[in-house]
């Protein structure tokens, strides 16, 4: 499968997950953190950028001009920055999990894909990481 293909079917998935669906989206969240198994990342803290998707199902609220009615990206930002800054973590994917598992809490969230990357890991490159996609267990 090429990475378009892969892309489309990425794209389908977030947008199937109900019939009446608002994307909530963070782009470039750039923090500061503890991450990595190695020895001297444990002492170092490295850069991290997180991009964030979320497919919210509207339900009856859909024109709702009320802060409480939506899926605040706000504080779905600021319980990223809690849970960044809350220790040392081993692997991107741990992280990106965390988060997921996060945004997944609110049960508005049908599915969240979350995207982790670290800046700084290589010369030769902008960075290095991890995106997956979960979905609200049925």
């Amino acid at each position: 499968m090429s990475t378009t293909d892969t892309n489309v079917i990425h794209a389908f998935r977030i947008a199937d997950a109900e019939a009446s669906v608002r994307h909530v989206f963070i782009r470039d969240l750039v923090l500061t953190c503890l991450i990595g198994v190695h020895k001297h990342e444990r002492k170092q803290p490295q850069r991290i950028r997180i991009n964030l998707d979320l497919a919210v199902s509207e339900g009856a609220r859909l024109r709702s001009d009320r802060l409480r009615d939506v899926v605040c990206y706000e504080d779905v930002a600021d319980g990223i920055r809690a849970l960044v800054g809350s220790g040392h973590v081993n692997l991107v994917e741990t992280l990106a999990e965390n988060i997921a598992d996060l945004c997944l809490s609110d049960e508005r969230v049908r599915v969240a894909r979350v995207r982790v990357e670290k800046l700084d890991i290589f010369e030769d490159a902008v960075s290095a990481g991890v995106e997956i996609e979960r979905f609200r267990p049925d």
